[in-house]
């Protein structure tokens, strides 16, 4: 079974479901600048693996290190702006992803995605 683990910089709430996007006048709605540096950042360091290759569904896991249990998010609100930038960079519908809470500690911020082929 293939799996990859993808170390990268927590930039904030930025990248949480409830802060990635904004609202134009117009109505619609755009990624943030700075949530969409962190996916396209995201992207790249997934490109090498190409689990666009892989077997369906992949299981997603992301763990991380915070700051202090306040600055600590609630690592499912996550989950959208990271799948988001996966499904941007391989094609794969996000319905073949399944989320998964990892671990959290504490210490200088940092998150790993980790990425398994399906079984």
């Amino acid at each position: 079974m293939k799996e990859a683990t993808i170390e990268i910089r927590y930039p904030g709430n930025v990248i949480s479901v409830n802060h990635y996007t904004g609202r134009t006048r117009q109505g619609g709605v755009y990624v943030k600048k700075d949530a969409r540096l962190w996916m396209i950042e995201l992207g790249w360091l997934i490109k090498a693996y190409h689990i666009e290759d892989w077997k369906l569904p992949l299981q997603v896991t992301c763990s991380g290190r915070f700051k202090d249990k306040r600055s600590q998010p609630d690592l499912s609100n996550l989950s959208k702006c990271t799948l988001d930038a996966i499904e941007e960079t391989t094609g794969i519908n996000d319905v073949n992803f399944r989320w998964h809470d990892g671990k959290v500690s504490y210490g200088e911020p940092t998150l790993w995605v980790r990425i398994e082929e399906g079984k």
